[in-house]
């Protein structure tokens, strides 16, 4: 169902603001800090839009979070880490036309589960460890091409960096403007697809005073969260998110 005013058309479906509400909720808090709330955006769009045309709709959205938040954290992030994962994020567009969805679901599942049972049952030390050059540029690759497929970046990403021990707010601005860099990399890759058009923007800048408003009070929350219970709810965060994505690829692969 459209609307059109000012030549321009916006989305008036009710089931679709129905979904989007909770959405765009859910990303703003993320982009607030609790990475990983976002994952469930794009695939409650997609239950009444293609996938595509939701993340088009979602990524204007993104960007202008991303603006707020990369401004609120400037001067807390981890330039080493940055260094090392952005190479591999960028070569991932190489390969991401390749691969199935539902593969990359599966992998990603498995890999951020063994993850959060190796950390929470392997009685590792909790003294920060940071890992290679080689292994942060690996991460970075899988984040990158996972965000681009399934746009969802989060557990690969974690695996890289939880286990550093980050000071909470270093964390929080490294993982912002990590997200934000691959989300500036989309724009080319989608506007060829020509999935952006005056309706999707439309229906995006209609979206976007809930998307700022959650976005400010994710970055209120994310401050007052003490470390040790951020650090949980992240590790938690990430091992949900694997589930879901497990459960996903492998009923797409085994039973379909």
């Amino acid at each position: 169902m459209l609307s059109s005013a000012a030549g321009m058309t916006i989305i008036t479906d009710p089931l679709f603001y129905l979904l989007a509400i909770p959405a765009i909720l859910a990303v703003g808090l993320g982009k607030g800090g609790f990475a990983g709330l976002g994952m469930i955006s794009a695939p409650l769009l997609a239950l009444r839009l293609p996938p595509l045309q939701a993340a088009a709709i979602l990524l204007p959205i993104l960007l202008c979070q991303d603006a707020i938040s990369v401004w609120a954290y400037r001067r807390d992030w981890c330039a080493w880490n940055l260094k090392v994962l952005l190479p591999g994020s960028v070569a991932a567009w190489l390969f991401a036309a390749f691969v199935a969805q539902a593969y990359v679901e599966l992998a990603v599942g498995a890999t951020g589960i063994c993850f959060v049972l190796y950390m929470f049952l392997a009685h590792v030390p909790a003294q920060p460890r940071r890992s290679s050059a080689a292994s942060g540029m690996f991460w970075g690759l899988l984040a990158g091409f996972t965000s681009t497929i399934i746009q969802v970046g989060g557990p690969p990403y974690q695996a890289h960096i939880l286990p550093q021990r980050l000071d909470k707010l270093t964390l929080i601005g490294t993982t912002i403007i990590f997200f934000a860099l691959v989300n500036l990399m989309k724009i080319a890759p989608y506007a060829a697809l020509g999935q952006f058009s005056t309706r999707t923007l439309a229906t995006s800048l209609v979206l976007l005073p809930l998307a700022i408003a959650s976005n400010l009070f994710g970055l209120w929350l994310a401050r007052r969260t003490p470390t040790e219970l951020f650090y949980r709810l992240a590790y938690l965060l990430v091992l949900l998110i694997s589930l879901v994505l497990f459960w996903r690829g492998t009923s797409a692969i085994f039973f379909t």
